[in-house]
């Protein structure tokens, strides 16, 4: 049954990085763990460098979308961040809110791992998303057998040669049911099962290489799903 009515998110964590880092992160650096939010046409009813920013967008009828973040102090140049995802499903509320929460969970992770490996290094973002054929339930999973990582948990070393693109050697630093990621030495890949959510399988690329060709990820990513998932 669709609705609208009002959702709240909310993630607790520790992260790795001073209150300074973590404000550059979620402010100026998105790209580097999440994807580009530079363009949205977002206002700021609360910008205190660097403990709290809050962005808001608003909308007809009432429809709001808002993100929140408070940024404590830790001894040992640590941080805790509290956020909290606040707005309006317009359609599917349980539908929407089940993926949202689930993604904020992964997003969060991300966010860590960046601090830790990569903080400051400038980043070639890409996304990718798979064929209309990789919406298909199960989808997922079939990339997880394709690279071979099934039975792999978090934080084991992985090395997956991906025809056309080359071999990932590093670590699973994610896995669960909805995603997985694998870090390199120096990219970060993403890895969405949104099949799961009603959309298709997809990745975003965050390469620190200092080399990164977004075009060239985009194009060998795309035939290596389309391959898949003929």
């Amino acid at each position: 049954m669709s609705e609208n009515r009002e959702f709240r998110i909310e993630s607790i964590g520790e992260l790795e990085a001073t209150p300074e880092r973590v404000w550059e992160a979620i402010n100026n650096a998105t790209q580097a763990w999440m994807f580009p939010t530079d363009q949205w046409p977002a206002e700021y009813p609360v910008k205190e460098y660097p403990t709290h920013v809050i962005s808001r967008m608003d909308g007809p009828d009432g429809w709001f979308n808002q993100l929140e973040n408070t940024i404590e102090a830790l001894p040992g140049g640590r941080s805790r961040l509290h956020y909290v995802h606040s707005g309006i499903f317009t359609d599917d509320w349980e539908g929407q809110y089940d993926g949202a929460s689930k993604h904020t969970a992964f997003y969060q992770h991300n966010l860590g791992q960046y601090l830790i490996h990569f903080d400051g290094k400038p980043v070639v973002f890409t996304d990718v998303q798979g064929p209309e054929s990789s919406g298909v339930a199960g989808s997922f999973d079939a990339l997880k057998r394709a690279f071979g990582i099934e039975s792999t948990t978090a934080g084991e070393r992985v090395s997956v040669d991906v025809a056309g693109v080359g071999v990932l050697e590093g670590e699973l630093d994610f896995s669960n049911q909805w995603f997985f990621g694998i870090r390199t030495a120096d990219t970060m890949y993403r890895f969405f099962g949104r099949d799961a959510f009603g959309s298709v399988v997809g990745l975003t690329v965050h390469d620190f290489s200092g080399s990164g060709d977004s075009d060239a990820t985009a194009a060998a990513w795309s035939a290596y799903f389309e391959g898949l998932y003929a």
